[in-house]
């Protein structure tokens, strides 16, 4: 009986109805980075790869991964158009490619930031200029959405990113933005307000629009972040973070449920990147610039206290990637040596794979990484290890648990790199800035 409520509680986190082989999302089947897959290859050396496409041109967005197909968009270098792509997962064949959108100019992203996501029958991509196209699996049109145009500037100093969630007959998209642009007209009148908004998947239609109040200042109000869902016994859950605070929604009409102020002093410049994870019984939150980890148990109310935060991480954790949940621990990358956090912290100098217990909030392990460098991408667990990747393109492999080993590096030495790296049907997608690699035993 508690194999089988083991079991039940894992099914009823998983956001998507797919068989487990697929990878339909920026953060896999299960949204929290992990695959069940088994019999990967521990060394991804690019020499052993079974196939190596180049890609038109560069893009973070993570690859789509359902049945035969793969799923990504990149910025062609000769238009300086978003191109989607699809391709053959055994052999990389090119099935499909065709322009969706224009490019944007930013810091940091382009266009093909965002990750796709999709159903097996569609596909949906959300643009860096915050266009939502709609592909049948064979690269039919099936309907636009101009959701900037519609909704305004998305107002992010470094280029917008936030992929859309498909959960529970909805595409979610969320719009965590400055009030005023950087740059340009704010595209509607009024101040522009952070939004949360359901999509109908069929046709686009919009079910509701929920403005998430806002009491950040300057940078604080953006967030890079993805909207996680929270599917538990005892309530649905939409999870948002960014704009100084966590909080959980009704999917069903976007109202708040409850929130959490984590930056009483409005510091300016904590805009946010990782977004939220589901980690067993608790909601793990990143604080911005590589801060500490908070837990809050689900189906809270109102505006809460700190203190009503389950457990506190008080370390120097990532600025960048999202926390992995899998097999029962949680995995942080530290993602820059350099963070601001790291004046307060007590971690040694390095980039460290930090293995934090979910019911305690307790350090149960780390594994040194390298010395510096920045480390952006999300990890992946899968087969009993941990897939890691820096900016530069050199991947590691570590073993999971609460000792973990380093068991193999490999330089792809193209770079930036900055998508998650993706496991579907015994293979592993690496996404580096030109290339799409593809490995299997």
């Amino acid at each position: 009986m508690k194999i089988a409520a083991g079991l039940l509680g894992i099914m009823l986190q998983m956001p998507f109805a797919l068989m487990a082989a697929d990878w339909p999302q920026w953060r896999g089947p299960a949204g929290n980075g992990s695959s069940p897959e088994q019999n990967l290859p521990e060394n991804c050396d690019p020499a052993s790869a079974k196939w190596s496409v180049e890609l038109p041109g560069a893009g973070h967005a993570t690859p789509s991964i359902v049945g035969d197909r793969v799923f990504l968009t990149a910025v062609d270098r000769a238009s300086k158009g978003v191109l989607a792509i699809c391709l053959d997962a055994a052999t990389g064949e090119v099935r499909w490619r065709k322009r969706i959108g224009d490019d944007i100019k930013a810091p940091q992203n382009n266009g093909a930031t965002p990750s796709p996501v999709s159903d097996g029958k569609s596909v949906w991509f959300l643009l860096g200029s915050g266009v939502l196209v709609a592909l049948d699996r064979d690269g039919k049109p099936l309907w636009e959405k101009p959701l900037a145009a519609e909704h305004g500037n998305l107002c992010t100093k470094f280029g917008y990113s936030s992929s859309p969630l498909l959960w529970k007959d909805s595409l979610f998209v969320q719009f965590l933005r400055r009030d005023s642009p950087y740059s340009g007209e704010p595209g509607i009148a009024g101040p522009l307000e952070p939004l949360v908004i359901a999509l109908d998947p069929a046709t686009g239609k919009e079910k509701w629009k929920h403005v998430r109040k806002c009491e950040a200042v300057d940078e604080s109000r953006e967030a890079y972040t993805t909207p996680v869902a929270l599917d538990g016994p005892g309530r649905a859950e939409l999870l948002l973070q960014g704009g100084d605070c966590v909080s959980g929604h009704d999917p069903a009409t976007g109202a708040e449920l409850w929130r959490c102020d984590y930056n009483p002093d409005r510091e300016r410049i904590w805009r946010l990147i990782p977004s939220p994870v589901v980690a067993g019984d608790v909601i793990v939150a990143s604080l911005p610039r590589g801060g500490p980890l908070w837990a809050f148990k689900p189906g809270a109310k109102g505006n809460l206290e700190p203190s009503a935060a389950a457990w506190v991480y008080d370390e120097r954790t990532s600025d960048s990637g999202t926390p992995l949940f899998y097999q029962n621990l949680i995995y942080v990358l530290q993602s820059d040596k350099n963070d601001p956090w790291s004046r307060r912290s007590k971690s040694s100098p390095g980039i460290f794979l930090l293995v934090v217990d979910p019911a305690s909030g307790k350090e149960v392990g780390r594994c040194e990484i390298a010395k510096g460098g920045a480390w952006r991408a999300s990890p992946t667990g899968a087969d009993n290890r941990i897939y890691l990747m820096s900016e530069k393109g050199e991947v590691v492999v570590t073993s999971a648990g609460r000792d973990p080993k380093i068991l193999s590096r490999s330089n792809y030495d193209d770079g930036p790199a900055c998508a998650t790296i993706a496991v579907a049907s015994g293979r592993i997608f690496i996404r580096t800035a030109g290339k799409l690699t593809c490995l299997a035993k």
